[in-house]
C-alpha cells in the first residue's frame, strides 16, 4: 500500500494498534470541541496562489534556539510513545535526528531518558511537569543534564488532568494487560503485542521507581493528581532556571497575556498549545490564538506551534501567522504506530514535500521569510 499522507499513516495506525492505544493519541477531552477546532480552523485558512514568480530555488531549513532544523517541523513530547511501537521513543529520536529535526522526550515516556541517550548520538530535548516533590524534579533535571539534553520543555497546561472519556471506556492500562474488554483487540494484533511485550520497557521508564503498585488508568490518574503540582505559578520559573543552565521552553500558552508573562520571565521559547485538545475542552484553537501571541511577545522569545498539524500546508499557515516552527504529536504517533522508525521518517518526508510545493505555489522561496501574504486575507 502506498502511504503518502498523514491520514494514510493514521488509518494504518488504526489497523495496527489496539483501540485503547490508538484513541489515546487520536482523540481529545470531554466532547472534543477544542480537538475538532484545532483541525477545522487550520483547514479554514486559505492559501493565496501566486504565479509567474521564480520558485526554482527554495530554502526549507530554519534555526530554532540556535539549532539548525532541515525543515520547520520538530517532534513534540508524547506520553506512552513506547506502546505505539516497541522502543518507540528511541526509534522516534533516531529518525528525527537522522532527518535533522529535534525530538522532545516526555516525562511520561515508556523508554527512559537513559534509554534514549544510549541509543542516539546527538542531544535531544526533555519535557518536564513540575511535581509536588521538587526533589524528584531535580533528579529528572540531573538525569537530563547527564544525558546531554539541550533544552527543557516545561508543560504548564496540566495542573489538573482533563477528563478523557474514551480512555476509561477503552480499558487503557499501563502496562497493557489482557482483559475481557480488550482481549479481542490485542488478539487481532499479534505483531503489535509481541513487539511491545518484548520491548525495552512497558511502563513509564522515567517514573518506574515512583510508581510501584500504580495499577491501571484510574490509579494512574490518581497518581498524577497526587504528584503534579497545582500550585505552580510564574515564580517557579526562577526555581527551574536556577537548576537548568540550558534552554527553557514553556508549552501550553494559549493567551496573549500569558505569552507576555512568559517573555518577561525570560523563557527562550514558548509553544502555542492546548495539549492537542486533551485538556480544557471549549478552549480556542491554537491557530486562532497564534497571531495574538506572536504579536504579544514581539520577538522577545521564539514562538513554536502545535495542535492539529497534519500537513505541510498546515505548517505553512502557522509560519504565516507568526510561528518559527511547528511541533507534531499525533502525526508522529500515527507514523510510529504505522511503520515504526521508517514511518516517522516517511511522515517528515511527506511534510517536507507538501511544504515545498505549497511554498512554491504561493510564490515564496524561504520558510524564514514567510508572511501573511501567503494567506488570503479574511
Amino acid at each position: 500500500m502506498i502511504l503518502n499522507s498523514i491520514e494514510d499513516l493514521r488509518q494504518e495506525a488504526r489497523r495496527r494498534v489496539p483501540r485503547a492505544i490508538f484513541d489515546y493519541a487520536d482523540r481529545g477531552s470531554y466532547d472534543e470541541v477544542t480537538f475538532h477546532r484545532n483541525l477545522a480552523d487550520l483547514a479554514a485558512l486559505q492559501l493565496r496562489q501566486r504565479v509567474m514568480v521564480d520558485v526554482s530555488r527554495q530554502e526549507l531549513a530554519t534555526t530554532v534556539l540556535g539549532e539548525k532544523w532541515t525543515i520547520p517541523v520538530g517532534i513534540g513530547p508524547t506520553g506512552l510513545t513506547g506502546l505505539f511501537h516497541a522502543n518507540g521513543e528511541m526509534l522516534g529520536a533516531r529518525a528525527a535526528q537522522a532527518f535533522g529535526v529535534p525530538f522532545c522526550l516526555s516525562t511520561m515516556s515508556i523508554c527512559s531518558i537513559e534509554d534514549v541517550a544510549g541509543f542516539v548520538g546527538k542531544p535531544f530535548w526533555f519535557q518536564l511537569y513540575l511535581m509536588r516533590d521538587r526533589g524528584f524534579n531535580e533528579e529528572l533535571l540531573n538525569r537530563a543534564l547527564a544525558a546531554n539534553c539541550s533544552a527543557i520543555m516545561l508543560t504548564v497546561d496540566m495542573p489538573v488532568q482533563g477528563l478523557r472519556r474514551r480512555d476509561p471506556k477503552n480499558g487503557l492500562s499501563i502496562p497493557p494487560r489482557l482483559t475481557l474488554r480488550n482481549s479481542f483487540e490485542i488478539a487481532m494484533r499479534p505483531a503489535w503485542a509481541l513487539k511491545v511485550l518484548t520491548g525495552r520497557r512497558r511502563t513509564f521508564g522515567n517514573l518506574e521507581a515512583r510508581m510501584k503498585n500504580t495499577g491501571g488508568l484510574k490509579t494512574l490518574a490518581e497518581w498524577i493528581a497526587q504528584q503534579f503540582d497545582p500550585t505552580v505559578t510564574w515564580k517557579d520559573l526562577a526555581w527551574l532556571r536556577e537548576r537548568w543552565p540550558r534552554k527553557i521552553l514553556i508549552k501550553g500558552i494559549l493567551d496573549p497575556e500569558d505569552a507576555r508573562l512568559a517573555a518577561e520571565h525570560g523563557v527562550d521559547a514558548l509553544v502555542v498549545s492546548n495539549h492537542g485538545g486533551r485538556q480544557l475542552d471549549g478552549a480556542r484553537s491554537t491557530i486562532s490564538a497564534l497571531p495574538g501571541i506572536a504579536e504579544a511577545v514581539a520577538g522577545r522569545c521564539e514562538v513554536l506551534f502545535d495542535g492539529g498539524v497534519r500537513s505541510g500546508q498546515d505548517v505553512l499557515k502557522a509560519l504565516a501567522l507568526g510561528a518559527r516552527a511547528c511541533l507534531i504529536g499525533k502525526a508522529f504517533l500515527y507514523a510510529l504506530a504505522a511503520r515504526g522508525e521508517a514511518g516517522v521518517t516517511l511522515a517528515l518526508e511527506i511534510m517536507r514535500k507538501e511544504l515545498a510545493v505549497s511554498l512554491a505555489l504561493t510564490g515564496a522561496n524561504d520558510v524564514t521569510r514567510v508572511t501573511r501574504d501567503v494567506l488570503v486575507p479574511r
